[in-house]
This record gives structure tokens, sequence and C-alpha cells, in this order.
């Protein structure tokens, strides 16, 4: 009998995995559809207002608002590589994504999560500085720092999710070619390989909880020193109000994206079907919900939509 052949040489007939999309036979595909389209419909309208007044608005020119042109720029990138292959899934009933397709979707799904993490660690060190050192923000925050900053997250996202697409890509797929995901979540492809995917695993989740604990620590810790500046003052409640945008879509982004990670890892007793939907809502319903937070929550950018509109 033959060696089984690794990803790179494929034959014809498993050069391609097949993603089951929600699997449940009680499942509504094309209601499911028809739900994360108007869902991807909301968050490029939202995110397009978002850049598009951040753009020609020339008093948006300061720190926090470039940081949240990145968000919405990385918020499209994540959805757009998910959500039209789920609609291919549930609505034309096309399951089948070739190797290079799912390597690329599972690398940017990765790499806008750790990328949009660092973003909410920078708008924090933003509003710590506003608020604790409001004289010294232009100087501290000018445009080179804010370019070493966005470089810096960029980095940090490829050096860790480069040498894991190597270890990944390099594993050889020679088992069931059915991925029970709507995209290809690192955890559920690697466990087709016939070959031990203990090693990416493990870095995986040594990599990401590295980069999320470290990110909350500092989150935290920039809360703390907000805290403690304006606690007992009469700007407190102006300094919280400052701060409410940020809070909101950090409770959105790490909330959804923790109950998924510990229901892949540990919650045995959740349904395959829960599972999937969780991993789908945890990408796709912060996307959605940031624009609509900071449009409706921040002065500027609400004045600035009424105006372009």
């Amino acid at each position: 009998r033959m060696a089984p052949e690794p990803f790179h040489r494929p034959n014809s007939s498993s050069s391609f995995f097949i993603l089951v999309g929600v699997p449940s036979p009680g499942a509504f595909p094309a209601g499911l559809g028809i739900l994360f389209c108007s869902g991807y419909i909301i968050t490029l309208v939202g995110n397009g207002v978002v850049l598009l007044v951040i753009g020609l608005d020339n008093s948006l020119r300061d720190p926090i608002h470039c940081f949240l042109a990145m968000l919405a720029v990385i918020d499209v990138v994540m959805v757009t590589s998910i959500i039209p292959k789920m609609l291919s899934i549930f609505w034309l009933k096309s399951a089948e994504i070739g190797y290079v397709a799912c390597f690329l979707q599972m690398f940017l799904v990765h790499s806008t999560t750790s990328v949009e993490s660092g973003v909410l660690l920078a708008m924090a060190v933003d509003r710590y500085v506003a608020i604790c050192h409001p004289l010294r923000y232009q100087a501290i925050l000018n445009r080179q720092t804010i370019a070493q900053i966005i470089l810096a997250i960029v980095l940090r996202a490829l050096l860790f999710m480069v040498p894991l697409t190597g270890m990944v890509t390099s594993l050889p797929y020679c088992r069931s070619h059915v991925v029970p995901h709507s995209y290809c979540e690192h955890m559920a492809v690697v466990k087709l390989a016939c070959a031990d995917p203990r090693p990416s695993g493990l870095y995986s989740v040594a990599g990401s909880s590295l980069i999320v604990g470290m990110d909350m620590a500092f989150i935290a810790v920039s809360y703390g020193m907000i805290l403690k500046t304006v606690l007992g003052k009469k700007s407190c409640w102006k300094a919280f109000s400052t701060c409410g945008c940020h809070l909101c879509v950090l409770l959105l982004y790490y909330v959804p994206g923790m109950v998924s990670i510990y229901t892949q890892h540990f919650g045995s007793g959740v349904s395959v079907h829960a599972q999937v939907l969780l991993a789908d809502l945890y990408l796709t319903l912060p996307t959605m919900l940031n624009p609509i937070v900071y449009s409706i929550r921040t002065k500027q950018i609400r004045l600035a939509v009424l105006k372009l509109l």
C-alpha cells in the first residue's frame, strides 16, 4: 500500500477540504445565510462610513481615530475572509475549499484577531495618555509613534502566524477532508492530519494566550491608572464617558472570544452545532457592532456622519 501524500502533493480527489457549515440536521441554512448576509452588509456599510468620515473630516486626524480606522479595516478584512464562503455553503451548497484558499483563510482569520487585540491595547494606551497626561498628548502620541505602534502590532501578528501556518501546511492530510466548521478554523483542520497535530495545537494555544493575556493585562493596567487619576475629581464622569466606547468594544471582542475558545477546547458537553455557531458569531458580531457603538457614543463621529449625510 502506498504511503499517503501530504497536502502539497495532493491527488486530484483530495486537493480540497469540505466545510460542513453548521453541522446539524435541524439547521436552516437559507435562514442562517440571510442572517450572516445581513450582518455582512451592516459590517461593510458601518465600517465603510466610519472610514469615509475619518478620511474626509480633517478634525478626525488624532491618534484615537487613526486606531479606529485601523479597527474598521481589520473588521472588513476579517468578515470578507469568511462570510462569502459561508454564504456559498448555505445558499449554493458549494462546500469545497482548496488547500491554498483554506490556509489563506486560516492565516487571515487568526492574524486579524491578533491585530485587533493589539489595536484595542493601543486605544487603551491612547485613553490613558489623553486623561493622565493631557498636556503631553500630542508630544507622546505623534505621527512617528503612531506609525511605530501600528508596525509593531502587524509584525507581532505575522511573527505569530507565519510559524503556525508553516506547521499546519507541512502536516500530511490523508484522513477525512471534512471540516466540521463554517470556515478553516485552525484546530478543526489540524485534527484531520494523519501526523501528530499536538505541536501546532500547543503553539497556537500558547501563542494566542500570550498575546491576549498580555494585551488584557496592559489594558487593565491602563484603566487602573486612569481610575487612580480621575477618581474623586470633578472631571471623573467626563473621563469615563470618553472611555465608554472603548470599554464596549473591549467587551464585544474579548467576552465572545473567550467563551468560544473555552467552549472549543473544554466544552465537551456543548453540541458541535452550538460550538460552530459561537465561533461564527465571535468573528462576525463584534465587526458588525463596533461601528454602531462608535457612531452612537462618539459625538465627533456622530456629527461627522450627520454632516456627510
